[in-house]
């Protein structure tokens, strides 16, 4: 078989939609400056798809710190991996003020958060070893996880008693093999907008044998006292042993890192294959990093302003009926409704284009059928008027949907 032939026979599962999705549901282009509100086809939005979590996309001073780093170094500099030529002072203060920042001993910056992650994973894990993770975590990590040869068993989401029933299982499995186990889950679940259950499992410690590894890209810069995420929130943060995070959210960039302790952190610097083999993160993208950990050490008001608009756009969508979900205990907002995938479609498109509302929206397979999700990411950057806005159109599109409204135009959509 010719391998292009069986690929232009199908295209996987959202890949067959492209036709009718592209640019508009799928790949929508999103102009103007990033913000709370934005253009889309020519027409301002107001947007709840971006992780701009704290503002700082376009804060003055972060913009000027990109502009003058790349002024100064270029996008190239440094050339090379770190570990052949890509290695500076600039690269080292950052892992050191993240370390200090999350309690960490040491730190290892990575230059994706997607890559880096599944990487680390394959760096911990040999044949013998074990993995026990959340149904729910994100694609990265099951990526991680299906590079993995050695026995894997995955806990019901959030759920302490499934976890503790694999842990016993791994327990003995890894007794049989010889190896050790790695315990997977998030921080903050950034579909449904709940917290990992990290203290419930860092209690199980002193039962069970592992390394507890937390991806807390959403919890990071948005949670606990100072910001450090989900396991100062919870009050854990020393039971996690791999503290990872991303740029992409809070801090409003690309790269991520890893912490822990600074002889497994030397382990992961010299092992990480997604690291040793690609270039080093550029030198504008690590000034403008310490610049945005600064603001985010220093401006505790970006953080209230996020929380204060959580609060107003949770509060006004449950008191006017919308489930939300019980659980929701983050900046991530899920609105669940119930409808086909075609009204499903019809309902964003008249959101789009009639109540100048843009958010993502996610269907079956990857919630149960007949449920469609809403998802809203408030940041910093939202007014009370956006949130007004949206609370009215959602009531709106509510009314709409229960009353039969998008049933046929989804249908045809569905059918087209």
């Amino acid at each position: 078989m010719d391998i292009f032939e069986k690929l232009k026979g199908n295209r996987g599962p959202l890949g067959k939609y492209a036709s009718m999705a592209h640019g508009y549901y799928t790949f929508p282009k999103l102009e103007g400056e990033l913000g709370n509100r934005m253009i889309f086809q020519g027409k301002e939005k107001i947007v709840w798809s971006i992780n701009n979590y704290l503002g700082l996309a376009n804060h003055p001073e972060v913009r000027k710190a990109d502009a003058d780093a790349a002024a100064k170094w270029g996008l190239a500099y440094p050339m090379g991996a770190r570990m052949m030529s890509g290695e500076s002072d600039y690269h080292e203060q950052l892992e050191r003020e993240l370390g200090e920042f999350i309690s960490k001993e040491s730190v290892m910056l990575l230059n994706y958060g997607y890559q880096g992650i599944f990487s680390i994973i394959d760096a911990l894990l040999d044949r013998h070893d074990v993995v026990v993770y959340d149904k729910d975590n994100h694609a990265c990590i099951y990526d991680g996880v299906r590079m993995h040869i050695g026995p894997r068993f995955p806990f019901e989401h959030n759920d302490i008693e499934s976890f503790k029933r694999q842990m016993e299982k791994a327990t003995v499995k890894a007794k049989e093999t010889g190896g050790g186990i790695l315990v997977i889950t998030e921080g903050v679940f950034g579909m449904r907008g709940e917290q990992g259950i990290l203290k419930e499992i860092a209690e199980t410690k002193d039962r069970y044998n592992f390394r507890l590894l937390v991806d807390d890209a959403h919890g990071f810069g948005t949670l606990g006292a100072t910001g450090a995420g989900t396991g100062e929130e919870q009050g854990v943060q020393d039971k996690i042993d791999l503290y990872f995070s991303t740029f992409a959210k809070s801090m409003a960039s690309i790269g991520a890192f890893v912490g822990g302790d600074q002889d497994i952190i030397e382990y992961l610097r010299y092992n990480t294959r997604s690291q040793i083999f690609a270039k080093s993160v550029p030198m504008p993208i690590v000034i403008g990093a310490l610049k945005r950990l600064e603001l985010l050490r220093t401006r505790p008001e970006l953080r209230a302003k996020l929380l204060e608009n959580v609060k107003l756009l949770q509060e006004g969508l449950v008191e006017n009926g919308f489930d939300i979900g019980k659980n929701t205990n983050t900046c991530v907002t899920p609105v669940y409704m119930h409808g086909t995938v075609g009204e499903a479609i019809a309902l964003v498109q008249d959101m789009r284009e009639n109540y100048n509302i843009f958010c993502s929206i996610v269907v079956y397979p990857v919630i149960p059928k007949g449920m469609m999700l809403l998802r809203l990411i408030p940041t910093a950057s939202h007014t009370k008027e956006d949130i007004d806005i949206t609370i009215n159109a959602f009531k709106a599109i509510k009314d709409k949907l229960q009353s039969g409204f998008y049933k046929e135009q989804g249908a045809m959509i569905v059918q087209d």
